[in-house]
């Protein structure tokens, strides 16, 4: 990997920073530390890298100018936006950070055609309003949508908290504009629902993290704006009894069912202890939670009666043990915020060691259970904090701190509760890597634990698309033995 900063370099750095002045204008080639210093931090600190310098582009021509030229002069390239990721996939060990916030335009809207072509930089919160102006919807969200850009989201395959309905941001892009890495462009943002034209491109740089192309726009698919939606939030006896209701719930709804989120005791007691403006939303506590969302696009569906019928149902067979429906749209948004929360307010906590898995719906119940024990004997006073997308398979599993510890001696168990929870998932024919990604944080685990032939196919796509290895080196697979360490600690 490229080092920033060598001495003998320095005259090649000058150029390549004197070039990209003159192309994009000085304001936009930012040297002074102070400046790079927010764009060489992960977004929880658990990464610290260094750059030679931030460059901002003002468009797709830009990028790949600056992509050429970081490429003549072997200079590596990180693509950043709202620099939101959880697995070190943004954070630059030398080279140039590509700061994409300027490519932030609404290129077009086609509500007829239900799909929006924007730009990678724009902020997801406003591709979410521009889509809601024209009468549709798009779903894509999570909880950084205010400062996440959409070309982050995209390039991380990101989730969130809409996707059993919608499916994650791979099941939202009808097409792309990349930069490769020796400046070409490829145009492929066609707004086609079927296009059997060869190979699929796009699907090589969704969730690729930066690592085979540069995203600098992209035609996204829209749905028709619910008409109805209603909330529940359920208290139940135990995970097992999560999974049932939801079985019950997606029977019963169908597609209406548009989110169910699982929260155990100990998270709910983290929000109410830490989040500001929260109230219980039940009488007692319980051992776990959903968060049941319910939705319609058709005129005169009444959720809230469907919600109810449904709910009533599950007490009746013992699955609910007490439950509430939102009564307004304020009332929706107060049982969500205490979903919302559950990230951040861990914090308050000390330390937390992250595993972001998927299991098979049908053994969702059974890692839980074998998981949390796990743990719990491997270090007493231990916390496990398991929450998350129940209805498609992707869990959280977080471990909090035993009270007093010392925090930086609890994360630098990482790899120790790596073995144990990535274990049981490959075990079960989980997912080490459900929705934020590989980065730096699980590159080794996946090079442990993937597919051998699936683990070559991946370094060859890399080799062949990026031969010198300059488009975020080090994430995801590594090509050259330099390449940064992949636990933070």
């Amino acid at each position: 990997m490229t080092d920033a900063h060598p001495a003998q370099d320095r005259p090649a750095h000058d150029r390549l920073l004197a070039a990209l002045s003159e192309r994009l204008g000085a304001r936009h080639v930012r040297t002074d530390p102070a400046e790079i210093a927010p764009h060489v931090v992960e977004s929880r600190g658990l990464y610290h890298g260094h750059a030679l310098a931030v460059v901002a582009p003002g468009s797709t021509e830009e990028v790949a100018f600056a992509v050429r030229a970081c490429g003549q002069a072997r200079v590596p390239v990180v693509a950043q936006g709202g620099n939101t990721g959880l697995v070190g996939g943004g954070v630059p060990f030398g080279g140039i950070v590509l700061f994409l916030n300027r490519l932030d335009r609404l290129r077009a809207i086609d509500p007829l055609g239900a799909s929006m072509t924007v730009e990678a930089g724009m902020i997801l919160a406003d591709v979410q309003a521009a889509a809601d102006a024209a009468g549709m919807l798009f779903p894509l969200s999570w909880a950084a949508e205010g400062t996440a850009r959409i070309g982050g989201g995209i390039a991380t395959n990101a989730g969130g908290l809409a996707v059993l309905a919608y499916g994650n941001a791979r099941d939202l892009v009808l097409g792309l504009e990349v930069v490769l890495a020796d400046g070409r462009v490829w145009n492929g943002l066609k707004a086609l629902r079927k296009n059997n034209a060869g190979y699929d491109l796009k699907h090589l740089f969704i969730g690729s993290e930066g690592t085979l192309g540069i995203i600098t726009a992209a035609t996204l698919k829209l749905f028709p704006k619910p008409l109805s939606t209603c909330v529940g939030f359920a208290g139940l006896p135990s995970a097992r009894a999560a999974l049932a209701l939801f079985s019950r719930m997606r029977a019963g709804a169908d597609r209406g069912l548009t989110a169910f989120e699982y929260i155990p005791r100990f998270g709910l007691e983290m929000v109410l202890r830490h989040g500001i403006g929260v109230r219980p939303p039940l009488a007692g506590p319980h051992a776990a939670y959903a968060l049941i969302e319910l939705s319609s696009p058709r005129p005169g569906a009444d959720t809230r009666a469907e919600m109810e019928a449904l709910l009533a149902e599950a007490i009746e067979a013992g699955l609910v043990e007490d439950a509430v429906i939102g009564a307004s749209a304020a009332q929706d948004a107060a049982l969500w915020r205490l979903r919302e929360l559950l990230p951040e307010v861990q914090k308050a906590e000390g330390g937390s060691i992250k595993h972001d898995v998927s299991l098979p719906l049908s053994r969702l119940a059974d890692f839980l259970e074998e998981a949390g024990a796990a743990c719990e004997a491997a270090m007493p006073g231990l916390r496990p904090c398991p929450f998350g997308h129940f209805g498609d398979g992707n869990i959280h599993f977080n471990l909090t701190q035993p009270p007093g510890m010392d925090r930086a001696e609890f994360l630098g168990q990482w790899s120790r509760f790596n073995a144990i929870v990535h274990g049981i998932v490959e075990r079960m024919d989980g997912s080490i890597a459900a929705e934020h990604g590989i980065g730096l944080i699980k590159r080794d685990e996946l090079a442990r634990t993937a597919d051998p032939v699936g683990l070559d196919l991946m370094r060859r796509l890399k080799a062949t698309l990026d031969p010198h290895d300059l488009l975020n080196p080090g994430k995801v697979v590594a090509l050259s033995d330099d390449a940064p360490p992949a636990l933070p600690l």
